[in-house]
């Protein structure tokens, strides 16, 4: 599973010590190709937040009903500059849709 499959979330769990489900994205694409790697992470994002608000979550984790939703983009490159800034805003998008979102580039 991966960015670009579109179709799948990646990865749910749950934290132990708050109960926030976390819904993970698998980011192996380097960011040499910007404007493609950002319409394949936009695409992979609409479909984590359709996921969440049609309820397909909690028919999918019925442990999530009640909790908190994270969604952790972990990437295998830093982004650029656009990339950089495309999270930036998707953070806030996702945060006035009552979720949470951060990203991080797993060491090497």
């Amino acid at each position: 599973m991966s960015v670009e499959d579109h179709a799948v979330v990646d990865a749910i769990g749950m934290t132990r010590d708050t109960g926030t489900v976390v819904l993970t994205i698998s980011d192996h694409l380097p960011w040499d190709e910007t404007k493609e790697h950002l319409l394949t992470l936009q695409a992979k994002l609409n479909r984590y937040l359709a996921f969440i608000e049609s309820g397909e979550l909690h028919e999918t984790y019925p442990a999530a009903k009640g909790k908190p939703v994270h969604i952790d983009l972990v990437c295998k490159y830093p982004p650029s500059r656009d990339g950089a800034r495309f999270l930036a805003q998707a953070e806030a998008t996702v945060r006035n849709a009552g979720l949470s979102l951060s990203w991080r580039v797993l060491a090497a």
